[in-house]
């Protein structure tokens, strides 16, 4: 029993929870496209032109990491919620997910 923590090393990526089945994962599109559109002028294209502004909003919305409660040895997790890594950047990158447990042995 205790804690979980999963973290994603990066500014362009993000770990939550969410039910995973499509229809929420093309409302949860839909919305960032209306908060963060990926083809919007971004400040951080003058700096990097790399493109990418919009993801590093995206995941900034979201946050690098979630922490949950561990019981007998499980994540505490509602029915259908589910621990999720959403990577926002327009192009591949290898990505780390760092996960750390702390509590009874």
């Amino acid at each position: 029993d205790g804690l979980a923590t999963a973290f994603v090393v990066g500014s362009t990526a993000a770990v939550t929870t969410m039910e995973f089945e499509a229809g929420a994962v093309a409302d949860l599109s839909t919305l960032f496209e209306r908060v963060a559109p990926r083809h919007d002028d971004y400040r951080h294209h003058l700096t990097w032109g790399d493109d990418n502004g919009f993801s590093h909003m995206r995941a900034s919305f979201m946050g690098p990491a979630v922490t949950l409660p561990v019981s007998g040895g499980e994540p505490v997790l509602g029915t259908w919620q589910q621990i999720v890594f959403i990577d926002h950047d327009n192009r591949p990158r290898s990505r780390e997910v760092f996960v750390q447990l702390v509590g009874d042995a």
